[in-house]
């Protein structure tokens, strides 16, 4: 039997969101994307899981995390007909996208809200990707994963588990 997956929750999202705009000296759409699929690949090696139960789209510059990418259009106010009304009320109170798709917080991030097996996963991300340019981290979100995955297409989660160092057991436990 299969693991079942974690359900997406925007308020969880928008908070992990909000954890690694405080810690980016230039938070963007696609450093914080970044620094989540990272974070995510960490969170999946040691306990099985992604974050926030999100799922990852393979884009020209790397994975994106899709529902995610939709709170931060919202928060850009983008007012798409497939984004949930849910998600503008979340990421307006949380968020203002600036030029250049900089995300500027409205506030602090409620890391109470946050398990401790997310803060450790994202601190392990934010420490090793937190200060990579555009340039380099889009080149290493270029892993077999992505390259794997037709452009704007899932990214299925086992795939990505097939990159980590301990995908044998991973694969396991996720097919239960």
């Amino acid at each position: 039997m299969a693991v079942a997956p974690i359900r997406f929750d925007p308020e969880c999202a928008i908070e992990l969101v909000l954890y690694v705009a405080a810690k980016l000296r230039y938070p963007t759409f696609h450093s914080v994307s970044k620094i989540l699929y990272f974070a995510d690949r960490e969170h999946l090696s040691r306990y099985g899981s992604l974050l926030s139960g999100d799922s990852y789209v393979a884009m020209k510059h790397g994975p994106v995390p899709s529902v995610i990418y939709n709170l931060l259009k919202a928060a850009a106010g983008r007012r798409e007909s497939w984004i949930s009304p849910r998600y503008f009320e979340v990421a307006e109170k949380a968020i203002i996208v600036e030029s250049n798709f900089r995300l500027r917080a409205l506030r602090a991030p409620k890391t109470e809200l946050l398990s401790a097996s997310q803060r450790e996963c994202l601190d392990v991300s934010l420490r090793e990707n937190g200060r990579l340019s555009f340039i380099r981290l889009t080149a290493k979100s270029h892993d077999a994963a992505w390259k794997s995955t037709d452009e704007n297409e899932i990214i299925d989660v086992r795939t990505i588990a097939k990159t980590l160092r301990n995908a044998k057991d991973v694969l396991a436990y996720l097919n239960g």
